[in-house]
């Protein structure tokens, strides 16, 4: 029951007003299903509504199974990487859809579970799986990484000036101990970035968000997940995306506005010769971000940015 107190769908007003599942026969494919928040509202507001409800985690897939027993007939549930929806869909039979929803990063019952890893506020296991079977864990990480590697991790993920002097203290220390919960890289992430410019965030938000975006490979997964929902959008079919963080959010809009592009040669040639055709239209000229009376409600919110496009 505590779960489902914390656990609030993020602009989800906004949502169900660019979906707009209508009436009627509607297909969707929510590619990172989590609690359902927002499925379970569409499937409630379109009683014929159809969904693909796609999930690496399966405690989620466990937990949505229950909530969606008033719509058992018109859900579908797959546990597997949104990077593949296409084929997903494709195998359901499903060979064009109204539209895909991607809310991005991990879930509010993932970060609250120590266990899962994610959270560096409780003590737990460095593990940051969303999907358990794989064997790539944040301890392995870091206590089979080169320094290189690690530091390359740090920076691109995470945006870490001081990714190198992390990395060193980090591969230091599993000389001595080898690496295994939360709350001691934590502790070394403080002592090492203290002064860091950042000093509004904590020194370990960075380094867990860069180890986990890499253990979770989620930002290929993503690329793939945009690619995927362009092979099966019916025309006037729309992608909805929330994101949390810049290097998200920014592969979301270089992809939309590459796809709505009239033409994508080199600036300076004196004629268009790629032929590009655009297949999105942008329906978010800027990010949606949520309201003030929400990020009270759930601060988590307050980072998320919705962009939406439609097929052409």
């Amino acid at each position: 029951m505590e779960t489902e107190k914390i656990h609030i769908p993020v602009l989800a007003d906004e949502i169900v007003e660019y979906l707009n599942p209508g009436s009627g026969e509607y297909k969707f494919i929510d590619g990172t299903l989590g609690r359902g928040g927002h499925s379970s509202l569409i499937l409630n507001l379109n009683a014929e509504a159809e969904l693909l409800g796609i999930d690496r985690d399966s405690e989620a897939l466990e937990g949505v199974a229950e909530k969606f027993k008033f719509a058992s007939d018109r859900i579908h549930l797959v546990r597997g990487e949104f990077g593949s929806l296409a084929e997903h869909a494709i195998s359901l039979g499903w060979h064009l859809v109204d539209a895909v929803l991607l809310d991005l990063g991990v879930s509010s019952p993932q970060i609250d579970s120590a266990v899962r890893g994610f959270s560096f506020r409780t003590d737990g296991p460095l593990d940051m799986r969303m999907d358990r079977r794989s064997g790539k864990t944040a301890a392995r990480v870091l206590n089979n990484h080169s320094v290189e590697d690690i530091a390359h991790i740090l920076w691109k993920y995470g945006d870490i000036r001081e990714s190198r002097k992390l990395a060193r203290a980090i591969v230091a220390r599993r000389s001595e101990k080898l690496w295994s919960h939360t709350l001691e890289l934590a502790e070394l992430c403080e002592k090492v970035l203290k002064s860091g410019k950042r000093k509004s965030v904590p020194p370990a938000t960075l380094c867990f968000q860069a180890l986990r975006i890499y253990v979770n490979d989620e930002l290929d997964e993503l690329e793939k997940g945009l690619a995927g929902a362009m092979k099966v959008l019916k025309p006037g079919g729309r992608v909805a995306v929330i994101s949390f963080h810049s290097l998200e959010d920014r592969i979301v809009k270089n992809f939309f506005r590459n796809e709505a592009a009239e033409c994508l040669c080199p600036p300076g040639l004196p004629a268009c010769v790629c032929h590009h055709k655009p297949t999105l239209k942008i329906l978010t000229k800027k990010p949606i971000t949520a309201k003030e009376s929400e990020i009270r409600e759930n601060r988590r919110s307050g980072s998320a940015k919705l962009r939406v496009a439609e097929k052409i």
